[in-house]
């Protein structure tokens, strides 16, 4: 997830790019989605040490691209086998703008912060985390970058790491989608705990909002760094089922 990314500077900047760039005409929404999968993986890691996770996230997206939304999940990856931590909820902010470039490329700019309230011992570092991310997607592909502007999750001292990830999905038959992802987590100033992820999966559009999900993921964490306290690697190849539901 990679190579040093002006974020700040997109950021700051975007105004004069969302002057020059086509914006779809749709109305404003508010959309919501719900889900229980058997394990929550991010960018290939489990945070819930291969337990069912239940997630759910509220969107509102206005008509000139800008948007405000929270999602939410059960974790345990700050707690597995601490018994002085007591966190077990994820609860994201983000805000951000999306559109299009002419008919073909679309983008996506804004800010995310991860929150794990809860209560930690003296001298634990803050997992809190704030990435600033960009996007642009051409037909089946996006590509997006997102960069940290505080300590990467609990890592102190990883403040500038980035991650860059490469999607591509594709319908290939009637309510079936196929989805494939390959991304690299650059961790500043601690390459040890650099890494690749990737996925493959499948979802089946079920009708009523409802859809399911099979997917296989797996990464190449050195195992040495990414195992818990319950000798479990975290980044070990997995298959995930998800059953969602958006409304």
């Amino acid at each position: 997830m990679k190579k040093r990314f002006p974020a700040l500077y997109l950021l700051l900047g975007f105004s004069g790019l969302y002057a020059t760039c086509v914006q779809a005409e749709e109305p404003s929404s508010v959309t919501g989605s719900l889900a229980l999968t058997s394990d929550y993986a991010f960018r290939g890691l489990t945070q819930t040490n291969r337990d069912p996770a239940l997630q759910g996230g509220l969107e509102y997206a206005s008509a000139s691209g800008f948007y405000v939304g929270t999602w939410g999940s059960n974790i345990s990856w700050l707690s597995d086998g601490q018994d002085s931590v007591s966190s077990s909820l994820e609860v994201d902010g983000y805000a951000g703008f999306r559109g299009t470039w002419g008919e073909a490329v679309s983008y996506d700019v804004g800010v995310l912060y991860y929150w794990y309230p809860g209560s930690y011992p003296a001298g634990f570092t803050d997992p809190d985390t704030l990435e600033g991310y960009f996007s642009v997607g051409w037909s089946i592909f996006t590509l997006k970058y997102s960069h940290a502007f505080t300590d990467l999750f609990g890592i102190d001292g990883a403040s500038g790491s980035g991650y860059l990830d490469l999607a591509l999905s594709q319908g290939f038959a009637e309510r079936w989608t196929f989805d494939a992802h390959v991304g690299h987590q650059r961790v500043d100033d601690f390459s040890d705990l650099d890494y690749t992820d990737w996925s493959l999966g499948v979802t089946r559009d079920l009708g009523n909002g409802f859809g399911v999900t099979l997917a296989y993921v797996d990464t190449n964490a050195d195992k040495d760094f990414y195992t818990n306290a319950f000798g479990k690697c975290v980044g070990k190849a997995t298959g995930i089922l998800t059953l969602s539901r958006d409304f």
